[in-house]
């Protein structure tokens, strides 16, 4: 018999901007895994580099689907009018800010898929917390 599958991982097209008017491809992928369930993580840059790796509330991007979320260093927006299929998430850092738009209907699915495999609500029954403690004190029994 199979294992169920632990985590969830998109591609997704993304665009940065580079200045006001202009906007660049940028490779992108969405990662979702029962070990943290709390956390999506969002993998920026080419397949063949080492890519940065955001990690933030899958919660926040839920809700940035529908209204403006989130407070310091991410930001999550949602569809605009002008683009009606498009999300905008600001990463900003000591280094400075970037704001990459992502297709709705692609990061809506995602968590959809997210939600088939941890419900939004029971995250704690996925977590491990006599593990975690074991790494935050160095003991393993």
């Amino acid at each position: 018999m199979s294992q169920p599958s632990v985590s969830i991982v998109c591609d997704v097209p993304a665009l940065v901007s580079v200045s006001e008017d202009r906007r660049v491809p940028l490779p992108a992928r969405l990662h979702y895994g029962r070990e943290d369930p709390y956390a999506v993580r969002l993998l920026l840059g080419a397949p063949d580099a080492v890519p940065v790796v955001w990690v933030f509330a899958r919660e926040l991007l839920a809700e940035g689907l529908s209204r403006p979320a989130g407070i310091g260093d991410v930001l999550v927006f949602p569809r605009h009018r002008c683009l009606p299929d498009t999300m905008r998430v600001v990463l900003r850092s000591r280094a400075g800010a970037a704001l990459i738009e992502l297709p709705a209907s692609t990061v809506s699915r995602f968590l959809a898929d997210t939600g088939v495999l941890v419900p939004p609500g029971t995250e704690s029954a996925y977590v491990d917390v006599d593990s975690g403690l074991a790494q935050l004190t160095g003991r393993s029994d």
